[in-house]
């Protein structure tokens, strides 16, 4: 297995093609996996979605990345070992960077099953404040058919509370492991 940096058109392709979600994210840092020879999709890490998510471990913007995207076709022999050579990279591409975050998603049945198995440290499930929109036929992020149904049409669909996500953070410093080890909790299973 060989990754190396992944262009702006793989990154499109496979997130719109190999990932349930179908949406780009704001990406710092890709990586394109390959096996034997065959494209299999990309790994990419960006700031997250919050501003505030590293400062409860004392970081600043550019002390840690969130890991993304897992967005692959499943060609690769092994996920998780394309996620810890993606974790390397990291580490050796962006020395200061303490700490990789990411979330599983409780609304796909995730648990974390490729942070689990690449020794993430599980910190917590949180509740979502957001809500689903049932709209084309599948439940989804609001965001789509509020743009597309102007004028609070959007309101008349069916609705649900978002499922929250499980949060999963790996140090990348012996001062940072410290600090994540006293927040760990034990991995949640599946069902």
């Amino acid at each position: 297995m060989r990754l190396e940096p992944a262009s702006s058109k793989a990154v499109k392709y496979a997130c719109e093609n190999f990932h349930y979600a179908k949406v780009v994210p704001a990406a710092y840092l890709s990586f394109a996996v390959f096996e034997n020879g065959e494209w299999c999709g990309v790994i990419c890490f960006g700031g997250g979605a919050g501003a505030n998510t590293g400062k409860q471990y004392g970081l600043k913007h550019g002390q840690y990345l969130e890991l993304v995207r897992v967005a692959l076709n499943g060609k690769q022999s092994c996920t998780s070992k394309a996620v810890a050579i993606a974790m390397r990279l990291v580490k050796k591409k962006c020395p200061m960077v303490q700490l990789l975050i990411s979330f599983a998603d409780v609304g796909q049945n995730h648990i974390g099953t490729i942070y689990q198995a690449t020794n993430w440290i599980f910190i917590e499930e949180s509740e979502s404040s957001g809500v689903d929109i049932f709209y084309k036929g599948k439940w989804g992020h609001d965001r789509g058919p509020k743009a597309a149904l102007p004028n609070g049409g959007w309101k008349k669909l069916p609705q649900r509370k978002r499922p929250g996500k499980r949060k999963y953070v790996y140090p990348l410093t012996k001062e940072m492991t410290i600090l994540c080890e006293k927040r760990r909790k034990p991995y949640p299973k599946s069902a």
